[in-house]
């Protein structure tokens, strides 16, 4: 089931659509500058072994997500929100084509999420998922790109406070995916009316940040 009925290895696909949706699934976030952990999953090393990529923890949340970031353009992008989840596979984060395809892998260390806004209060969307395997992640941005109208990453509800609106369920949405080492990050943007109209605009507007917080990803998934 598709979420819109709810809601090294740097690869060099980057998969980009805009299509209006026909709902989103929302999960509230903590409110920048008191951010919370849900969970945070890392896997020990063996005793007396160095340890593998695969055992080395996932990106520090904010390391993942800074609170501003360049919007290209003389202006930025705010962080409004981010948090740590549970599990890869909580329903009400990522669909069941989305949770069946990490379940089939060697495993995912966690998923970081964040909401951030422009200077016109236009909502994106960041989810950064670390697997074990750096297979796991071509598999993933693969498969996603493949089937373009199907949004398997929920969108965020606002916190309180953050001066953006909680946006319907037909709000239109663009999306797109990058591969950095072990770590698929997601990028969603959306119109701050939610408004259906002029999506390669709105992806031009999501490209600087999702390539500043891939380029973090990247830098630390090579051990830098």
């Amino acid at each position: 089931m598709s979420m819109t009925k709810k809601r090294n290895i740097s690869l060099i696909l980057q998969l980009v659509i805009g299509l209006a949706v026909a709902g989103v699934v929302f999960f509230v976030l903590t409110k920048a500058g008191g951010e919370t952990v849900a969970s945070r999953q890392a896997a020990a090393p063996a005793p007396e072994a160095a340890p593998s990529a695969s055992d080395r923890p996932m990106i520090p949340l904010a390391d993942a997500f800074p609170d501003k970031v360049p919007d290209g353009k003389g202006g930025s992008f705010t962080k409004v929100g981010a948090v740590t989840l549970k599990s890869c596979t909580e329903p009400d984060s990522v669909g069941p084509a989305l949770a069946n395809m990490i379940d089939a892998g060697k495993g995912c260390l966690g998923e970081h999420v964040a909401l951030y806004k422009d200077g016109q209060n236009n909502q994106f969307n960041l989810a950064v998922f670390t697997m074990r395997d750096p297979q796991d992640t071509v598999t993933l941005v693969m498969r996603l790109g493949g089937n373009p109208a199907d949004y398997q990453v929920g969108a965020q509800a606002p916190p309180p406070g953050s001066g953006l609106k909680t946006l319907p369920p037909d709000s239109g949405m663009v999306q797109s995916f990058t591969g950095q080492g072990r770590s698929m990050v997601v990028g969603l943007g959306q119109w701050s009316d939610g408004a259906t109209r002029d999506y390669q605009a709105l992806v031009d507007r999501l490209g600087p940040l999702l390539q500043h917080v891939s380029d973090r990803v990247g830098r630390y998934e090579n051990g830098s």
